[in-house]
């Protein structure tokens, strides 16, 4: 099967009304969709990604009135997030309705959900005319994809179509948050960070990086994020040693020479830049990648998060 490659959401939306998967840009990272209605479609997600099928995906809307279609319940601290922060990097999990499929949940009596902030993005999912549930364009356990070129390197010949976009601007998936509970919590950290969510409510709880028991998210539970090379947490200023057959990427010049050095301006930089250097590395071959700490306040946290998931 050849993957159809266009800038026209409106193509991209018929594969999608025609039962096929499209591969879509969103601020986070592009994402691969399917009519969450339509479990026979889901499944070609699962089946194209290699992805395991205890780990549930996240439904994603064009409008909030969309959200009643896949819950039965919007909890109270979920409709002051969405009144902050819809659209954008947030996820919300809610009771979800009956209609939704199981295979779409992994089982799961709750659904995530979240409205993209992507203009190009919006106006796909609008002539899709459904939610779609949409994990990252990639295989399973890889870097996610920031720019449809990434797309097409894990899965070309395996989807239907890929809706090209600019690269994602945040670069790591969305805050995910459950608003099932007495009180919000944290399940996976992103551009909203913790500080932002109890702005609006302040009894958020975090519970990232928990991998125990039942994942509610996506990104709890498997290994993700994770390029070929081996990856090595360093220091800020800490020298680190290297015969050059390596990579860097971090806020810092390095002490030492590496193959393929990245210095990024801010945390913000850094995060958006990260998925696409671990490509790059892999490209060249690199056996090891090293990456610089940073501190863990805004969108910091969601950054070693995934540097850590990377390291295990």
């Amino acid at each position: 099967m050849d993957t159809f490659v266009t800038d026209s959401p409106a193509d991209a939306a018929a594969f999608i009304r025609g039962g096929g998967i499209v591969a879509f840009p969103t601020e986070t990272v592009y994402g691969l969709g399917a009519n969450i209605f339509d479990e026979e479609s889901i499944r070609k997600v699962f089946e194209a990604k290699n992805r395991p099928a205890d780990n549930p995906l996240i439904a994603h809307v064009s409008d909030p009135f969309q959200i009643e279609r896949l819950v039965n319940a919007i909890p109270r601290s979920a409709a002051a997030f969405i009144e902050a922060f819809f659209p954008g990097p947030l996820t919300l999990v809610m009771p979800k309705r009956p209609e939704v499929p199981d295979v779409a949940t992994a089982g799961l009596d709750t659904v995530g959900v979240r409205m993209p902030g992507e203009p190009l993005t919006h106006e796909f999912l609008a002539a899709c005319g459904t939610p779609l549930v949409a994990p990252s364009a990639n295989i399973s356990g890889r870097p996610s994809p920031t720019t449809w070129q990434a797309v097409l390197e894990d899965l070309d010949g395996k989807i239907d179509c890929v809706l090209k976009g600019r690269p994602s601007h945040y670069g790591l998936e969305s805050t995910v948050v459950d608003c099932t509970g007495e009180f919000p919590v944290v399940l996976r950290p992103g551009a909203i960070s913790i500080e932002d969510l109890r702005s609006v409510d302040p009894r958020t709880e975090n519970n990232a990086g928990d991998s125990e028991g039942t994942a509610r998210s996506p990104g709890m539970k498997h290994k993700h994020y994770s390029p070929a090379a081996k990856v090595v947490l360093v220091l800020p200023g800490n020298p680190f040693n290297t015969d050059g057959d390596c990579g860097f990427i971090g806020l810092h010049n390095p002490d030492v020479k590496c193959e393929k050095t990245v210095v990024c301006a801010s945390i913000e930089e850094y995060a958006s830049a990260l998925f696409d250097f671990f490509r790059e590395c892999d490209r060249r071959g690199l056996k090891q990648i090293f990456c610089e700490t940073v501190s863990e306040e805004g969108i910091g946290a969601a950054l070693m998060d995934r540097l850590r998931r990377a390291v295990e």
